[in-house]
């Protein structure tokens, strides 16, 4: 096999395998993707069976990119020729003294003229009565949210990459980048490769590639978790008769519909796990965080509660403000990076596009400025961490 490619990406998961898709897409064959472990493994943040897809967040910029992100998805259907996301409306739950402002959503959401609806709780419990909720309690409901399948995402990524001509190798950790005048060298255990354009979508082992650049980030890694419930209900619970939910208060929950041959209603904590590493990290449930998440089903949605089926952990690797990293790296143009906060399935595809921009044109259309790599907070060597408004 070649040695020489004009475009290698590091990292195959929901971010790197949509950066290999679009690259082959435009570039064929001189595209390679390394992956540490197997395609579709759970050590880091992109498999589950469902993640949500929705325009509703708390800054403009995230709405106006998350419109990309549905146009990247649905091309990648057509492509495919199946479809990937379900629809299931999206509503975002505020109690009185929130400590998530639902202002800050439906500002975001008019700037860009989404449609929404404003419903308080008697509403909100006529609609989906499987709710149960204090007088006082609000939500913004916008009809266009929904479920991102990331398993058969990221494997329609791999696949049609394949198509396209990309060599993507599994087992294959990378030891080290060099940079050079007209390229970088990627080392493995077996092989060093060259190529022109290099592209790092690394998440949790982001790090240790910079060092020798003399680049840190300042990230926190947490294990995270998600937890099925086999509600007596499931019916209840399908997409067309329940939305995915997130409730915009500390701690914040959020969950997702039953979803394809899951059997169980999905709900979790966002940004509660204990800080780990990659080798710290461990596949046991945190048994606190179940209870909260238990304890808030049992009160918010009875009928989504049942026996527990399973809980799954992740890895969040986040920035100090929870924003995404998409830029080249400085001094090294020819390095291009993408860090998702524990945030980014629903983008996956739109940011594997504009890393494709960014190793083939060098630039992109797209508005990446709020996602600098030199923004202020990351070069503080002790910034302040905010890690739960940013979803």
């Amino acid at each position: 096999m070649t040695r020489e490619f004009e475009y290698i990406v590091v990292g195959l998961g929901g971010l790197g395998s949509g950066a290999a898709y679009w690259l082959a897409r435009r570039a064929g064959k001189a595209v390679l993707g390394l992956e540490q472990f197997e395609l579709g493994h759970e050590r880091g943040a992109s498999e589950d069976h469902s993640r949500v897809i929705r325009y509703s967040y708390h800054a403009p910029y995230y709405v106006e990119l998350a419109q990309h992100a549905f146009a990247a998805w649905h091309e990648l259907e057509a492509d495919a020729g199946e479809t990937l996301l379900v629809n299931t409306g999206d509503l975002q739950i505020t109690p009185p003294g929130g400590a998530v402002p639902l202002s800050d959503y439906i500002d975001s959401m008019t700037a860009h003229d989404r449609p929404f609806e404003l419903l308080d709780a008697a509403e909100i419990m006529r609609r989906w009565p499987q709710f149960h909720l204090d007088d006082g309690v609000r939500a913004l409901y916008s009809p266009e949210g929904g479920i991102a399948p990331a398993s058969k995402g990221n494997a329609a990524h791999a696949r049609l990459a394949r198509r396209y001509g990309a060599t993507l190798l599994e087992g294959t950790p990378v030891t080290a980048i060099r940079p050079l005048a007209d390229g970088v060298e990627v080392a493995t255990a077996e092989t060093t490769y060259r190529c022109r354009r290099l592209v790092l979508t690394t998440d949790a082992w982001t790090n240790r590639l910079l060092e020798p650049l003399d680049l840190r980030l300042p990230l926190t890694m947490t294990q995270e978790q998600v937890t099925y419930y086999a509600s007596p209900h499931l019916e209840e619970f399908r997409p067309g008769r329940f939305p995915i939910w997130g409730w915009l208060d500390d701690p914040f929950f959020y969950g997702v519909p039953v979803y394809g041959e899951e059997r169980g209603v999905k709900a979790a904590q966002d940004a509660g796990g204990r800080a780990v590493t990659p080798e710290t990290r461990t596949f046991d449930p945190d048994l606190a965080m179940l209870e909260r998440v238990s304890a808030f089903v049992q009160r918010t949605l009875p009928r989504a509660y049942g026996p527990v089926l399973y809980s799954k952990t992740c890895i969040y690797t986040m920035t100090p403000d929870r924003d995404f990293v998409i830029d080249t790296l400085p001094g090294y143009p020819q390095i291009a990076l993408a860090l998702g906060g524990g945030h980014a399935y629903k983008f996956a595809g739109l940011i594997g596009r504009i890393l494709s921009d960014l190793a083939i044109d060098g630039t992109t259309s797209y508005n990446i400025g709020p996602f600098d790599y030199e923004r202020p907070i990351l070069q503080m060597a002790e910034p302040p961490r905010n890690f739960m408004l940013k979803r």
